[in-house]
């Protein structure tokens, strides 16, 4: 019987995998015990991330000081702080002293003006008869209030038909009810003054970080429609009340709903934008009106307000048409008998 051939046995050439995994698996072992065992030198860290930041920026950062007891012993090392510069106290403001009104200086023309009345005041019927007969649905929904004096006109809109809760942007039904308001005025020379409220209700958007900037920007909106529409913007002043000149309480939503309005203030002087008083000119609208007392004026005694500075020329071109009112709201007050402009921003400014 033949006999098989027995095949020579080859060397294992795979014999070294085993030692090479056991030494990578104590190197692996080795590694994770020194970094359990480590630590992160802090001020040394800082002091380099410090140079980085120099060399890429340019300047000099203050890093916040490391505690002294884990600083180095060099003193090269060390963090340094320089030492604030001490400055002068600031000078105290005295706060302005509440004044009636503010006397100014009138245009010879002005007062020529102021002498023959009887032509504004027949422009001011004139105006009151078109608004009212152009704003009837509105008015009879009482979403329209036209009041009258012998020396100024009110039209007061609710801003639920103007505005969506919370923006400063017309609704397209708004657009049409303004269109129609700005042509009625357009071709009369009586200067206008657009005061925006609010109810009190606050507010704190990014846009509109108080019901001032909401009052003020809402009024705004209303005076470039009108100025769209063929008003003349030197016609035009803005005021923004925010919440502190309610005409309701804020106790229920009927009376915050009637807070919440755009008011349209039409006087009879052509050349009162040039002159800026005190708020000692403004109506209570809450105030009930004495029929005894002539020119429409109320029965509640007058109260005083701190004066406001007219902007200049060049203010006014630099700073935004909108001027909130001071950081203290001011105290209603009611009207005597004029009711001159206020010391607004124009939407265009002239000295």
């Amino acid at each position: 019987m033949r006999r098989k051939k027995k095949h020579e046995e080859h060397v294992n050439t795979e014999a070294w995998v085993i030692p090479y995994a056991d030494l990578l698996t104590l190197l692996l072992a080795l590694f994770v015990v020194l970094y359990a065992m480590s630590s992160v030198n802090t001020s040394k860290y800082r002091a380099l991330a410090q140079s980085i930041s120099e060399a890429f920026n340019g300047t000099r950062q203050v890093i916040r000081p490391v505690p002294s007891g884990n600083l180095p012993a060099s003193a090269s090392m060390q963090a340094t702080v320089p030492s604030p510069i001490p400055s002068a106290p600031l000078a105290r403001i005295p706060p302005p002293v509440p004044t009636r009104a503010m006397i100014v200086p009138i245009k010879p023309q002005a007062q020529a003006s102021q002498d023959k009345p009887g032509n504004d005041r027949q422009d001011l019927e004139r105006i009151r008869s078109q608004v009212e007969h152009a704003l009837q649905p509105l008015i009879d929904k009482n979403m329209v209030v036209v009041r009258r004096t012998n020396n100024w006109l009110e039209i007061e809109i609710r801003t639920d038909i103007l505005f969506p809760s919370g923006v400063a942007t017309l609704s397209p039904s708004a657009n049409q009810i303004l269109a129609n308001l700005g042509q009625i005025l357009a071709p009369f020379a009586n200067p206008l003054r657009v005061e925006g409220y609010t109810d009190d209700v606050p507010i704190n958007t990014a846009l509109y970080p108080s019901n001032w900037e909401l009052s003020a920007a809402r009024a705004a909106s209303v005076a470039r429609l009108f100025a769209d529409h063929g008003v003349e913007p030197d016609r035009l002043g803005i005021v923004g009340w925010g919440q502190y000149h309610p005409s309701a309480d804020n106790l229920s939503q009927d009376g915050r709903n009637r807070n919440r309005r755009v008011l349209v203030v039409v006087l009879s002087n052509p050349e009162a934008p040039t002159r800026f008083y005190s708020h000692s000119d403004q109506i209570n609208h809450t105030a009930d009106t004495d029929p005894n007392v002539p020119d429409g004026r109320s029965s509640v005694p007058i109260a005083t307000s701190p004066p406001i500075t007219a902007p200049t020329a060049v203010q006014a071109s630099v700073l935004s048409p909108t001027v909130m009112p001071p950081a203290i709201a001011p105290p209603l007050v009611i009207a005597g008998a004029d009711r001159p402009a206020m010391a607004t921003a124009h939407l265009d400014a002239k000295d």
